[in-house]
């Protein structure tokens, strides 16, 4: 991802998120947090989905994962994880961490599906409705 993609990923965050990151966010994350490391997926041109990480040391935090909802269930959420995996591990990090609404089953079964396990809870994480976050963990086996 690069400045030119944020507007197309701003979109996407708002209709994704109840308390989207802002414009600043995502340019302070661009430009200047040297951990940061954001992916976005393409069709025709139109980003349809990104996800962003933070990796520090031997570990990878899952920050953001987003499909424009007109483009679910036709795996951009697949593609985008893979990416993601693929470039944690190519920087040699094998470990990785998200926090995930408790009440949203699919992005729950999708991290599944690609080795994340149900870890632990944050209570009242989320300030919109304070809904608890799950804690997912994938590990080097």
């Amino acid at each position: 991802m690069n400045k030119e993609d944020i507007s197309q990923v701003l979109e996407i965050e708002k209709q994704c998120f109840s308390v989207p990151w802002t414009k600043e966010a995502f340019v302070m994350e661009v430009e200047k947090n040297k951990f940061a490391r954001y992916i976005v997926a393409e069709l025709d041109e139109i980003i349809v989905g990104y996800g962003g990480m933070w990796m520090i040391i031997d570990e990878a935090h899952v920050t953001n994962i987003g499909v424009r909802p007109d483009f679910r269930g036709r795996g951009f959420g697949d593609v985008i994880v893979k990416a993601m995996i693929a470039a944690a591990e190519k920087e040699g990090i094998y470990n990785m961490t998200l926090e995930v609404r408790a009440s949203n089953r699919v992005a729950r079964n999708l991290y599944e599906k690609y080795g994340f396990k149900a870890c632990g809870i944050r209570p009242k994480y989320y300030q919109d409705n304070n809904e608890d976050a799950v804690i997912m963990w994938k590990q080097r086996n």
